[in-house]
């Protein structure tokens, strides 16, 4: 559960999107499929990095684009486009919120085997 409400896993989760939205828009000819592609293959993030951006900015999606801009060079022209701070924090939220749920119903569905285990015994 720890590693879901980490920091490098909202920013996964944030860096998706971002790039699934990119490759939506190519898909749809709104962008060039070549800039998506470059998007896709250099896109990173660094979370120091966007600690010192966001000292500046005092916006955490800011200082993320920034970061990752910086790793995918004029290509990322693209990113965001289209898309709210909203849009980024709302989804990914959803993302944790599902994967929290997995998680947690996979340990209930281990819990119901063993309290089983212990009907039967006892």
């Amino acid at each position: 559960m720890r590693e879901i409400w980490a920091d490098a896993r909202k920013f996964q989760i944030w860096l998706e999107i971002e790039v699934l939205a990119s490759e939506a828009m190519a898909e749809l000819g709104q962008i060039p499929k070549k800039d998506a592609a470059e998007i896709r293959a250099r896109a990173q993030f660094s979370i120091p990095e966007i600690a010192e951006i966001e000292k500046r900015t005092n916006h955490d999606v800011i200082a993320f684009l920034e970061n990752v801009a910086s790793s995918v060079g004029p290509a990322a022209r693209w990113i965001h486009q289209g898309l709210t701070s909203s849009d980024i924090l709302d989804t990914a939220l959803s993302v944790q919120l599902t994967e929290s749920a997995d998680l947690l119903a996979d340990d209930l569905k281990d819990l119901r085997n063993v309290i089983a285990r212990q009907a039967c015994r006892f």
